[in-house]
């Protein structure tokens, strides 16, 4: 006589698709973590129940696209101009929850001066900030967060620190503005401390929700392509010579963000 079979108990998923992001293809190269951030944002929208009312502005750059890889409103801003897009976005429909999508070409560089004075006027929008300290999509050359030493195309000998000068440092630059509620440095280089981005994107939404002021997620990422490295070898530059030069860490949270 056979046995009977042994009917395995119903088990409830604990990993999934996300449902505020889209079932596309992207245009990122294999082993950018632009994914991963991606996918991060888009479990947050949905653990905070946003999706109806989140508005995601894109940058110009690798995340040019970024609009489409999610299932919520999003729009395109001029290279740059992400900020100034989203306050406006913000003014005209407070209720929402509007975000900024920026590498640091385009935050860093370009639209620096947007960043600055978004964070000084306290604007109640949240910017995930990418930072891979190189321009990914125009041809990996010198960006202003590119590291002293590091070859790019444009610096093929390594950054030469009395030209260029110090890279910049977007987290510490804007903790120390008093319209900042909230700005804080993580990195996707393993599993730990992506677990601590995806909290921390968490709270940048929650501080935006609570109106308490401007936020920022800064996300040190790889770009294997530029960076002329596999994928496995980007992520350990990360934490070999990015870590070092910019720490993660908590830069500036106001009093009622730390009860969130």
């Amino acid at each position: 006589m056979s046995p009977i079979p042994m009917v395995p108990p119903a088990m409830e998923p604990v990993y999934q698709h996300p449902l505020a992001l889209a079932d596309v293809h992207t245009t990122y190269c294999p082993g950018c973590t632009h994914g991963i951030a991606h996918r991060l944002i888009a479990e947050a929208i949905d653990e905070l129940g946003l999706r109806e009312r989140a508005i995601l502005v894109a940058p110009v750059g690798c995340a040019v696209f970024s609009y489409e890889y999610f299932n919520m409103d999003g729009c395109e801003a001029p290279h740059g101009r992400a900020p100034a897009m989203a306050t406006g976005i913000k003014r005209c429909q407070p209720d929402q929850i509007v975000m900024t999508y920026q590498g640091d070409g385009d935050l860093a560089s370009i639209g620096i001066g947007e960043a600055i004075h978004a964070a000084s006027r306290a604007e109640p929008i949240t910017i995930i900030f990418v930072n891979n300290a190189i321009y990914g999509m125009t041809g990996g050359q010198m960006a202003p967060t590119t590291l002293a030493g590091q070859k790019t195309t444009s610096s093929p000998a390594g950054r030469a620190i009395p030209i260029p000068g110090q890279p910049l440092h977007i987290s510490e630059l804007l903790a120390g503005l008093p319209g900042s509620a909230y700005v804080v440095r993580r990195s996707l280089h393993d599993a730990a401390n992506i677990r601590k981005a995806k909290k921390a994107i968490v709270t940048a939404l929650k501080v935006q929700m609570a109106g308490l002021g401007f936020s920022l997620v800064e996300l040190l990422s790889s770009c294997p392509t530029n960076w002329g490295m596999t994928p496995p070898q980007a992520l350990d530059w990360i934490k070999t010579n990015m870590l070092p030069i910019y720490p993660v860490g908590d830069y500036k949270i106001v009093e009622a963000a730390k009860q969130l």
